[in-house]
């Protein structure tokens, strides 16, 4: 019974999020529709067929049970077969098949109904667990207000806009694209992609999300991505395609079941065959074997892996989590090792500026720093770009625009600012080697007081240096302490801030291990030491400095970051809640989910090896063998979707066991 649960993906996103309706009906479900179609044919049958009816009166009606139960499983299996792959479902339509041709027709049809009713169970769940993902779409308009050159106004399908357009969102309506604010203000309730639980604040240059809702004020949005390569649609897009990867442990078992399949079909055939050449009478003996066959089908140990991971995957994703994979599921559990980025992992990623400190020479006031420096670092997505950008906003600084922005991860931004070559970075690295200088001075006095200095030079000369802090993460503590014991070891610090910031925060959160100043190969070489020494590297960060460190490790969380391409390409899984706490509930959940895989592996071998037993060395009724056999296979199935429950995420973040 692997066929429903391998075919489609159960993908994951917050229930608050789905379109009212969205939820499968159970009859909307091919499978439940032929299911029930059989039950209700074997319903009618039943009571003719043992009240000794003629044949012509439950004849038909059993045909008809075969023909609705097991046309698609049957179908599907001889298309497997052609491409040389022996599918388990069509097994046990040749064994229903074979139990009515030595007349065992109620057996036969028993068999067919359990079947397609436990296929059905199985199609449900993940159809159910498929249409929160699939709710997300419905989140986006279906129309915009297009504004042309000429400031005339346009309703048009949101699928039609294209990069460049500008659009209206009045209060009260979802923003149809992504893009970015040219004019006006509001408040954009944004929950359905951070999962942030207040309105955010916009006005000209900041970013808005397809689907969120505009709260208060009108605003003019360029658009900056196509419609169909919004954040919105590039999360659906990469759940479902989770769906489409398998973990290594189903790999070998569907491996190991073409096989195991084969050889069962021969022992089948000798265990007809073998009787039969010392004279054994026919119906007995096919009996026994089609018994054999159905008890023997691992039907159980093909489903024992795929429905945990799966509902892991969907449960994580309705809580913020988004696992890219059942082979990145699988790996979180593995990991015994961690590395911490420190800007917006482990602080809340929105650093203050503290200070403003001109350089005598420069002849610069404080504003004026700011200002230069507000405008290079305008276009850079990083935090402390961001925390420059907002003090000269909240001094009612003009921000002029900038030529040829560029951005070194790890090291810094420059740009042409009124003519003028500005440049913001760390103050080791702009300054160089040489002579110590007076802005060397200033830098190593805010970073003594736990600030993280920033320089600024204008034409290659200094002419002043910024303080900014931010604070740890109300649970960063306990996430470091619930990471601590989940490897076995305490987390490494690694961050391109100053070694004094970055100690100050390791002692707030419990960290002894830092290592500050590096760039982001420095990290990555970091993670590699680890990995050497045989271990199983979990990096958590920002998405942005952080991405090659997240590509090098054996698994890689980038932290919120909605808008930001590397944390949703590079990462392994995204935190789209910025939600720290929730990095050791998904290891627990996957831990979990590996701990389900065992279990159903037991069950399934214990059915199993019970019931063929039984039939070799006994006589094994055959509708007690189907009902084994096929609710060992629905009590697998069962076991694996647990994990959709929210009760599991709840004692994963809660850190109980599950």
């Amino acid at each position: 019974m692997s066929s429903a649960l391998l075919r489609e993906a159960p993908p994951g996103a917050d229930r608050a999020t789905v379109a009212p309706g969205r939820r499968t009906r159970i009859l909307a479900v091919p499978e439940a529709r032929w299911a029930a179609a059989s039950l209700v044919l074997f319903l009618v049958a039943l009571p003719l067929y043992l009240a000794g009816a003629p044949a012509w009166a439950w004849g038909p009606l059993f045909a008809a049970v075969y023909a609705s139960g097991g046309w698609e499983p049957g179908w599907a299996g001889l298309r497997a077969l052609r491409e040389k792959t022996l599918d388990v479902d069509l097994l046990m339509v040749v064994a229903a098949l074979g139990a009515a041709a030595i007349g065992q027709v109620l057996d036969g049809a028993l068999l067919i109904v359990i079947f397609a009713t436990s296929g059905a169970l199985e199609a449900i769940a993940t159809a159910r667990t498929a249409d929160s993902v699939r709710g997300l779409l419905d989140l986006a308009p279906a129309t915009a207000a297009r504004l042309a050159d000429d400031g005339t106004e346009e309703t048009v399908p949101t699928g039609q806009l294209s990069v460049g357009d500008v659009i209206l969102v009045r209060p009260g309506e979802r923003v149809g694209a992504d893009g970015r604010v040219l004019a006006g203000s509001g408040e954009v309730d944004q929950a359905t992609i951070t999962g942030e639980p207040l309105p955010v604040a916009k006005g000209p240059g900041d970013e808005v999300f397809a689907g969120t809702l505009n709260g208060t004020g009108a605003l003019r949005v360029k658009v900056e991505r196509d419609p169909s390569d919004s954040v919105i649609a590039r999360i659906v897009a990469m759940v479902e395609e989770a769906s489409g990867t398998k973990a290594p442990t189903q790999l070998f078992i569907e491996k190991v079941e073409q096989r195991y399949s084969i050889g069962m079909v021969a022992a089948t055939v000798a265990l007809f065959a073998l009787p039969l050449l010392f004279g054994a009478a026919l119906r007995p003996t096919l009996l026994r074997a089609m018994t054999f066959m159905i008890v023997a089908s691992p039907c159980a140990v093909v489903l024992a892996t795929m429905p945990p991971l799966l509902s892991a995957i969907a449960n994580a994703g309705r809580h913020g989590v988004l696992v890219k994979s059942a082979v990145v599921m699988e790996r979180l559990g593995q990991m015994d090792a961690v590395a911490l980025d420190k800007t917006g992992t482990l602080t809340e990623g929105a650093p203050r500026l503290t200070d403003v400190r001109p350089l005598p020479a420069s002849g610069l006031a404080e504003d004026e720093v700011l200002r230069l420096a507000a405008a290079a670092e305008h276009p850079s997505e990083h935090p402390l770009a961001r925390a420059v950008v907002d003090a000269a906003r909240a001094r009612g600084l003009d921000i002029p625009p900038v030529e040829d922005f560029d951005s070194a991860p790890g090291t810094g931004v420059s740009a042409v600012v009124d003519g003028a070559s500005v440049a913001i970075g760390s103050p080791a690295r702009l300054l160089g080697g040489g002579r110590p200088h007076p802005a060397s001075v200033v830098a190593a006095g805010l970073e003594d007081e736990g600030r993280t200095a920033v320089l600024v030079t204008v034409d290659g000369d200094p002419v002043g240096v910024l303080g900014i802090a931010d604070r740890p993460r109300p649970d960063a503590a306990a996430t470091v302490a619930a990471l601590t014991a989940l490897a076995g070891a305490a987390p490494l610090l690694v961050t391109g801030d100053n070694p004094r910031a970055a100690a100050r925060l390791a002692e707030e959160v419990g960290i002894t291990d830092v290592r500050a100043g590096l760039l982001p190969q420095d990290k990555v070489a970091a993670v590699q030491d680890l990995a050497r020494a045989g271990r199983r590297v979990l990096v958590v960060g920002d998405g942005v400095n952080d991405a090659p460190a997240l590509a090098a490790a054996h698994t890689g969380i980038a932290m919120g970051r909605a808008g930001s391409d590397l944390a949703l390409e590079t990462a392994d899984a995204v935190i789209l809640r910025d939600e720290l706490a929730t990095v050791p509930a998904v290891v627990r959940l996957s831990r979990r989910a590996r701990r389900l895989v065992v279990q159903n592996l037991v069950i399934a071998a214990v059915f199993i090896t019970g019931l063929v037993v039984w039939n070799l060395a006994g006589t094994l009724p055959l509708p007690l063998g189907v009902a084994g056999h096929e609710g060992s296979t629905v009590i697998v199935g069962l076991n694996g979707l647990r994990l959709l429950a929210d009760g599991a995420w709840r004692r994963a973040g809660a850190g109980s066991g599950l």
